[in-house]
Parts: structure tokens; C-alpha cells; sequence
């Protein structure tokens, strides 16, 4: 039966059903397993914990089955964006990626390759022409422009590249790269997928085998592995995805309206607003709109105003958490303004976030 994507949420990668035993079996966590003593290690049989571990394999099936793919889990998103470079450069020197993209992936990039080549998220898309790899993130992070996946994708296989879609902010609730034709998913599990702000944990999907093996052979020999109970509270907290997802949008929808009538901002991007640059891409491509929109405010001085009056917003730099938090861009280096704001919608009242961001914007002023 074709389910919707709350009762996906709630039953994916779950046993079946046994009397007697809970809905989610707890964590394996021993690193040894028992081989048999004759025929020694058997495929599909737990053999060592590096490999192998039903925790893991419980967690892979359910984000596989909400990416429509094979899922590896890896230790935090970094572990992961690093498979997947390492994946391209193995093919050719030459990667792609978003100027405008996650800060810590270009640095990550230059370590790998000295060929590497910066393009804006909302284009133009150069020649892909001798690229090895495409790294797409859309809705960009911290940005939010966007980018058409389908497009893309397929000016990358024509020219024999590999294309890869950052899925952290959006999650597989609201947008599927690999029905729009990319090569690979990949995101960092520590934000809206898991979201009670309490785990690290990265994945990489992909419907192509080889490519599965290839990044499955990469983390067995690097080790990048997710630890057991972190992999247990992430399968445990993707049941509430949808629930917690459509709070956050529906936050987001009224703060961005919010910002976008204070005298206290000088700018708001959110891809659900029609008035948004990305908006027609974004309805058009995105299941639903995620919770994290950007603001500007003057300067560093009136965001720590802003801060300083919030009873509700917390500074931290991971979002798509429960608890509505707020972050500072230009405080991590990252190339933006000194006054703008990535803000993250918890899953708080609407009316008190709101009555809250308001007299936080006024002392802002």
C-alpha cells in the first residue's frame, strides 16, 4: 500500500511484529559477534561491529525507505560528505560545488583536489564538461536559493559526471534527489531528521550498487561509523518527522511573513513566500518547504540585541531541532554579512514564537 508520510515515518524500518517484544528492539551494542566456529565469517550474518551492526541496519532501512534508496549511516554528515567526495575524486581531479553551500564542504574539497570549481546555487551552471563529480545543497545552507535537481542531474550524466544533492535541510520528507535523477543523497542526520538537537549522524543513499559497495567499502575501511544507541535515538525520533516538519513549515510560513513587515530587517529568504526569488523552483520541486529561513539585520550589535531580548530563540549553530534556535553566519567566517541570521523554527506555539520574535526585533532596533 502506498502510505502516507506520517504513517511512513512512524513504521519504517521496523521488524515485524513479535509478542512479547517492543516496536523498536533496543541497541546492539557489542563489537564482537559469535562466528561459527567451522564455516567462519557468512555473508549477511554479523561478524565484526565495524561492519556489521543490526542497529545500524534497522536505521539504514528506514531513512532508505523515506530516500527511495540503499542507505549507509555514517558518524556525522561531514563522514559522509567526505565518502562522497572521496567517491568523486577517485573518477577525476575536477569537482563542482556550491559557492553559497555548507562552509565546512569547500575547505573539505580543497584538501581533496586542487580542481575544484564554485558556482552560486541559483546559477548559472557552468560546462560540467571534465567534471568528475556535482555536489548540489538546495535549499542552500545558510542562502536558501535553489537549485532545479532534475536539470541538473542530467547535464551532469550527459557529460559523465556524478551528481550528488545535500538533502540536509529539506530531509526526504520534502524533497527526494534521487526520483529527480541524482546519482546520490547525501545529509547530515544531526539536524531535522533526528531533531531533538541530541545525536550525530550523517547517510548516504544511492539506487546504483556499485556505488553503494564502493562507499560502503570506504566506511568500513575508514571506520566513520555511527555509534549503535546514537543510531537507536535517530530510528526512534524519525517516527515524529512528519508531525515535527509540519510544525516547523507552519512556524516558518508566519515568521517569515513576520520579518518581512519589521522595519528592524533589511532582508528575509524563504523559498515558501510567493514573493521569494526561489519559490516556483521550490513548490514545484520540494515536497514541503522546511523550517529554517534567513533574515539580515543591521549589523552584529542589533542581532545581539535581538538575542539578548528573546526569551524563546537560542543561539546555536545546528538547526531543525524542537526548540526554535538562531545563528549568526558571519561569526563562523562564512561569506556572509555580519547582521545575517539563520533561523531555525522549533515545533514552539506559533502565537507565543511569534509575540516573542516580535519585541526581540524591536530591541533589535
Amino acid at each position: 500500500m502506498d502510505y502516507q508520510d506520517g504513517t511512513r515515518c512512524v513504521h519504517a524500518g521496523l521488524p515485524e511484529p513479535v509478542p512479547g517484544e517492543p516496536f523498536l528492539p533496543g541497541p546492539v551494542l557489542a563489537a564482537p559477534y559469535h562466528l561459527d566456529p567451522i564455516e567462519g565469517p557468512r555473508p549477511g550474518v554479523p561478524g565484526y561491529g565495524r561492519p556489521d551492526n543490526r542497529t545500524w541496519q534497522r536505521l539504514e532501512a528506514a531513512i532508505g525507505e523515506l530516500e527511495g534508496g540503499d542507505c549507509l549511516v555514517f558518524a556525522s554528515g561531514m563522514a559522509a560528505i567526505t565518502a562522497v567526495l572521496h567517491l568523486f575524486v577517485r573518477r577525476g581531479p575536477r569537482l563542482v560545488m556550491p559557492s553559497d553551500g555548507y562552509f565546512s564542504a569547500r575547505p573539505l574539497a580543497a584538501l581533496l583536489t586542487d580542481d575544484v570549481v564554485y558556482v552560486p546555487t541559483a546559477g548559472p551552471a557552468p560546462d560540467y564538461a571534465g567534471a568528475a563529480g556535482v555536489l548540489l545543497e538546495t535549499p542552500a545552507n545558510p542562502g536558501l536559493d535553489v537549485c532545479d535537481i532534475a536539470v541538473l542531474s542530467a547535464r551532469a550524466r550527459a557529460a559523465g559526471a556524478l551528481s550528488a544533492v545535500d538533502n540536509t535541510t529539506p530531509t526526504p520528507l520534502g524533497q527526494r534527489p534521487l526520483e529527480l535523477g541524482a546519482d546520490i543523497s547525501v545529509a547530515s542526520g544531526t539536524k531535522a531528521l533526528t531533531g531533538h538537537s541530541d545525536l550525530l549522524l550523517g547517510y548516504v543513499c544511492t539506487r546504483d550498487p556499485d556505488l553503494h559497495a564502493e562507499l560502503r567499502n570506504w566506511r568500513n575501511l575508514t571506520g566513520g561509523v555511527p555509534g549503535p544507541f546514537e543510531a537507536w535515538l535517530a530510528h526512534r525520533s524519525m517516527g515524529t518527522l512528519d508531525l515535527r516538519l509540519s510544525r516547523q513549515t507552519h512556524n516558518a510560513a508566519a515568521v517569515a511573513e513576520l520579518l518581512a513587515h519589521h522595519p528592524a530587517v533589511r532582508s528575509v529568504r524563504w523559498p515558501g513566500r510567493p514573493v521569494d526569488p526561489s519559490y516556483e523552483l521550490a513548490t514545484r520541486q520540494m515536497r514541503r518547504i522546511p523550517g529554517v529561513v534567513t533574515f539580515t539585520l543591521e549589523d552584529k550589535a542589533a542581532v545581539d540585541r535581538f538575542f539578548t531580548a528573546s526569551a524563546l530563540v537560542r543561539a546555536a549553530t545546528s538547526f531543525g531541532g524542537l526548540h526554535t534556535t538562531a545563528d549568526r553566519r558571519a561569526q563562523w567566517g562564512d561569506d556572509t554579512p555580519e547582521g545575517l541570521v539563520r533561523f531555525s523554527c522549533g515545533v514552539e506555539s506559533p502565537d507565543d514564537l511569534l509575540t516573542d520574535l516580535a519585541q526581540a526585533l524591536d530591541a533589535a532596533r
